[in-house]
């Protein structure tokens, strides 16, 4: 995957938690830092908009970044990242090193097609349920995908789709599959509606079948 985000960021000199509280109280600065590989953890402070400008974009949360420090890129990928509770504006984020030659595990979205044609929404009346809405991936930097899809055209009521079900991209593989079949979970599931379906109740009953033979 070729890098689509850069963020300028600058070496952030004035640490601890006040020097954080005094950085995001002017307002156009983040504080941040980027961690892992064979260097030292490096605090940084990020521009608030650029970084809000790229968050606007899904991909940003599952794609190899490029963090332009004093003129010196680093690759990375978000790791984490902290709102503020009431606001929910951004007040840190955490960027880890990636190596193109090690495999790392990242969180990527689902995308979720044809829920409104679904068999079991559109012909039997039921509703889609999203048990998950991203699934844990082991793989090279280069072949982390920016979504994976789920396509639920042909579902009907009372069907799940499990993490086994779904197809991943080549040389990407699931986190929890690994760890045996007990963590096969479900990822999706389409609900009959409630009184049942419309067969249901043009169904008669074994006891009004009984009424009607005496």
């Amino acid at each position: 995957m070729s890098d689509q985000f850069e963020l300028y960021a600058e070496v952030r000199e004035d640490l601890g938690k006040g020097a954080s509280r005094r950085l995001r109280r002017l307002g156009d600065r983040v504080p941040a830092i980027i961690y892992g590989g064979s260097k030292d953890p490096q605090p940084l402070s990020l521009i608030r908009k650029d970084l809000e400008k790229a968050l606007e974009n899904e991909a940003f949360f599952s794609h190899v970044l490029a963090i332009n420090v004093a003129g010196k890129k680093e690759k990375a990928i978000l790791r984490d990242l902290q709102r503020h509770p009431a606001r929910n504006s951004v007040t840190h984020a955490d960027f880890l090193r990636v190596d193109e030659k090690s495999a790392i595990k990242v969180h990527v979205p689902i995308h979720f097609l044809n829920e409104k044609t679904c068999h079991g929404v559109k012909v039997q009346g039921g509703m889609i349920q999203h048990q998950a809405t991203d699934i844990e991936v082991l793989c090279l930097p280069s072949d982390i995908p920016e979504y994976i899809e789920v396509d639920m055209a042909e579902l009907k009521t009372g069907d799940i789709v499990h993490l086994s079900e779904i197809t991943l991209p080549k040389g990407v593989t699931s986190v929890a599959l690994s760890l045996g079949e007990d963590h096969d979970l479900a990822v999706a599931s389409v609900v009959a509606p409630k009184g049942g379906t419309d067969a249901d109740e043009e169904a008669p009953s074994e006891e009004a079948a009984d009424d009607d033979e005496a």
